[in-house]
């Protein structure tokens, strides 16, 4: 016997973005959504998991702001390498927007953070509560014992999750082993215990809370993207050639399918959506790019008997009956463009000096000392920013005589920043005028490399 394949909603139907209502999506399967968990799962693993590696006795990603180093596995950077981290954030920038060019927000429907904590929050909710129309039930039902569990149950696991996730996010800026022991041990620092309850109660707030809100009115991603997209962008889109005109029907009744579209009005592409947007509408700032409407599309059309991609990835000039374009100038141009940076930056990371040296002259004017020689002092601050220690050798020049007050060389361990003092003094005869220069030259015993050089000035009297 033929049957409706229509799909009922509880009460009223999902509210337009926007609303005071809280959207309720509901739970599906489909290809997309393996992807998206998949996807997740090694989001999360790469999130919590890092956190724990070591490297070389140390943690592997440590952003020591004490220290004023950045740990990342056997790289370690300085404040004077700000300009690399700089440069993955334009990398970053160029990727999202090459992305955005191609296939619309689908960061946003996959690995924003937003995104994936907010799906992490509705399962733990669905686990709790049940599926959206037991939701619905529940949200219109008076409170009672029930109720007040259920709901404690949702809000537990939030909190569990965001405090697991605030203390991971500390844990990146302070070593995250020790900051466990001292949680457990209750010795943790004021500051450490303020930023996990801080970022426990933003984890809190945007996933469970405020959600799709965070996307409507925080992110600027959503309004820029109209901008980026063009009608060769692959975005989720609704072929309305193929299923309007819509509305219900039976399975089997081919003469109501012939006189409608496929689309059967089941709204479950609306209530699958979790910012609660009707994508039959069109594009919309509202829209993650999740797919969820396509694999709860897809599934109704199974049932029917229809063919798949009534809701799809899709170019607007693919659903005027075109061939969308892939190798167009903005999108080959972005790649070009990203390929470069990333090449820059690969460059820049291989050819930094993994020794450096600062040098700074002594506030105080020259002294003579005994023979007729003029003396300066100078502090020299080397860094070495290899992983392993080394042994740096100091030199001076400029002068053709001159004698040296202090170590001929040091030896700086990995990731370590040491000051030498050392007294240069120079025979009056020698000096050309008032303000000389004087090399320092700082290389590294028994290895090949550049020597890494200094020059500063040699102050002595003024000749007349």
């Amino acid at each position: 016997m033929s049957r409706l394949i229509s799909v009922k909603q509880i009460e009223s139907p999902a509210p337009a973005p926007g609303a005071t209502h809280k959207i309720q999506p509901r739970s599906f399967s489909g290809v997309y959504r393996r992807l998206r968990i998949a996807g997740g799962l090694v989001l999360f693993a790469l999130y919590f998991g890092v956190a724990w590696l070591d490297w070389g006795g140390r943690q592997a990603v440590l952003w020591d702001l004490a220290e004023k180093k950045f740990h990342i596995f056997s790289a370690t950077f300085w404040p004077e390498d700000l300009v690399l981290l700089a440069a993955i954030l334009l990398i970053c920038a160029f990727g999202l927007f090459f992305l955005t060019v191609l296939a619309g927000r689908v960061w946003c429907g996959y690995a924003c953070p937003q995104s994936v904590w907010t799906w992490v929050f509705l399962w733990a909710e669905r686990l709790a509560e049940g599926d959206r129309n037991r939701r619905l039930k529940l949200d219109a039902a008076p409170l009672t014992a029930n109720k007040v569990a259920r709901r404690g149950m949702k809000h537990g696991l939030w909190l569990l999750i965001g405090l697991v996730t605030a203390i991971t996010f500390v844990g990146y800026f302070t070593p995250i082993r020790g900051l466990v022991a001292d949680l457990i041990a209750m010795e943790a620092s004021g500051w450490a215990v303020f930023w996990i309850f801080f970022f426990t109660s933003a984890t809190y707030l945007n996933a469970g809370w405020l959600r799709e809100k965070v996307c409507f009115h925080m992110c600027p991603y959503g309004r820029f993207q109209s901008s980026m997209v063009d009608a060769d962008s692959l975005v989720i889109s609704y072929d309305a050639a193929r299923g309007e005109p819509r509305g219900s029907r039976k399975k089997d009744d081919l003469q109501v399918s012939q006189e409608l579209g496929d689309c059967i009005d089941c709204q479950m592409c609306v209530q699958v959506c979790p910012t609660g947007i009707d994508i039959r509408d069109g594009l919309q700032m509202e829209c993650i790019g999740c797919a969820a409407c396509i694999d709860a599309c897809d599934s109704i059309m199974d049932k029917m008997g229809y063919a798949r991609g009534l809701v799809r990835y899709a170019s607007e000039r693919d659903l005027k009956g075109g061939k969308t374009n892939l190798l167009r100038p903005r999108l080959v141009g972005y790649f070009v463009f990203l390929a470069l940076m990333i090449g820059l930056f690969s460059w820049g990371v291989a050819s930094r000096p993994l020794v450096t040296l600062d040098v700074e002259r002594d506030r105080g004017m020259y002294r003579y000392t005994g023979g007729g020689n003029i003396e300066n002092s100078y502090l020299l601050k080397l860094t070495n920013k290899d992983s392993s220690p080394r042994y740096l050798v100091i030199e001076v020049g400029g002068f053709e005589e001159f004698s040296t007050t202090g170590p001929g060389g040091i030896v700086v361990g990995a990731g370590e920043r040491v000051e030498v003092p050392l007294s240069v003094a120079v025979p009056s005869s020698s000096l050309d005028s008032g303000a000389n220069d004087v090399v320092f030259e700082v290389s590294t015993l028994n290895q090949e490399g550049a020597v890494i050089t200094g020059t500063t000035t040699f102050l002595g009297p003024p000749k007349h």
